[in-house]
């Protein structure tokens, strides 16, 4: 009897060590919005681009397969980035296209389901408060693309990062983005139905594929960082770091340009801060000598630049957070 109790015992305790499993969050089709919501950092790169006037009057513009094929080759990235439409839509909006439509024939076959969700674009827009219906169409054209984020630049209000928001938003939800979807389904890899339900703005549609990124980087909107980082509906919220260096720059009696690096990092340090207070991932442009502190600080969604020294910050913050694979 005494034996039977004992193997009784034995199954019970083993049966107890392994506990029914629950329920998991799906994964997202959006891999940013998923690692966000499991909060895991977020790293991500500029797509590789012919550089406009930086390039060298006799070097040819490489195609635009070319630059989709290395973008397509480097998995470390959770995102792809591209700030070439902050001076103007029109500008930008040609070759951004023509990446998009590369990045569907340089996949071919292999493309997944989804693809263009799944591979994340994410590119700024203009600075809206000087018109603001120009916002809702430079919005909706950036958006239409396939672009799965749009990024404000130096916002300086609440009420304006709500009229942004709402331009990200078709009317059926709320919000004064235009009926039109352009080729957003075909790169998103879905029908027109399908897209409508997913291009909505998360986390304000828990469902939503759209991510909203929000930068300070005045003294008038780091007045009202808090006010702006309230704002349901930012994803991510960053301290535009190259820009404010020139915010907080004199020039001395030789000409030279001189950063007052205690107000630079200070103004830093005030968008981490209300990001924490309003409970909002804060974004970082990093680099390798300084990911591992930013992420120690509380930075969670950093961008780079293309290129080696963009992919060793990647590969020191994926080591640093225990990502070390790549697969999606």
């Amino acid at each position: 009897m005494r034996s039977w109790l004992a193997v009784l015992s034995i199954v019970v305790l083993i049966g107890s060590s392994h506990p029914t499993p629950r329920a998991q969050t799906p994964q997202r089709l959006n891999p940013v919005i998923d690692l966000l919501e499991h909060h895991q950092p977020v790293f991500g790169v500029y797509w590789p681009s012919n550089g406009g006037g930086r390039r060298g009057g006799d070097t040819p513009p490489r195609p635009a397969i070319d630059l989709a094929k290395d973008a397509l080759a480097y998995p470390a990235a959770d995102f792809l980035f591209s700030g070439s439409m902050e001076g103007g839509v029109d500008r930008g909006l040609p070759a951004y296209t023509d990446f998009t439509k590369a990045l569907i024939e340089a996949a071919g076959a292999a493309k997944r389901p989804f693809f263009g969700l799944k591979h994340p674009l994410v590119v700024k827009t203009p600075k809206m408060a000087s018109d603001r219906e120009k916002a809702v169409d430079n919005i909706s054209r950036e958006l239409n693309v396939g672009a799965s984020g749009i990024m404000f630049v130096e916002a300086e209000s609440a009420d304006e990062v709500r009229h942004g928001l709402a331009a990200m938003r078709f009317k059926s939800k709320g919000g004064t983005r235009p009926d039109a979807v352009g080729t957003a389904p075909s790169f998103w890899g879905m029908n027109e139905a399908e897209y409508r339900q997913k291009a909505d703005l998360w986390p304000l549609n828990p469902d939503g594929g759209l991510i909203n990124w929000t930068i300070v980087e005045s003294k008038e909107g780091l007045a009202h960082v808090r006010e702006i980082a309230a704002v349901k509906g930012i994803g991510v919220l960053w301290p535009g770091a190259g820009t404010l260096r020139g915010v907080f720059s004199t020039i001395n009696a030789a000409g030279e340009r001189v950063v007052d690096m205690v107000a630079h990092e200070n103004a830093i340090q005030q968008v981490l801060a209300a990001c924490k207070e309003f409970n909002v991932p804060c974004g970082y442009p990093a680099n390798a000598n300084d990911i591992e502190t930013r992420m120690k600080q509380g930075f969670s969604v950093f961008v780079m630049n293309w290129g080696d020294a963009g992919f060793k910050a990647v590969e020191i913050g994926r080591k640093a957070a225990g990502r070390l694979t790549t697969e999606r």
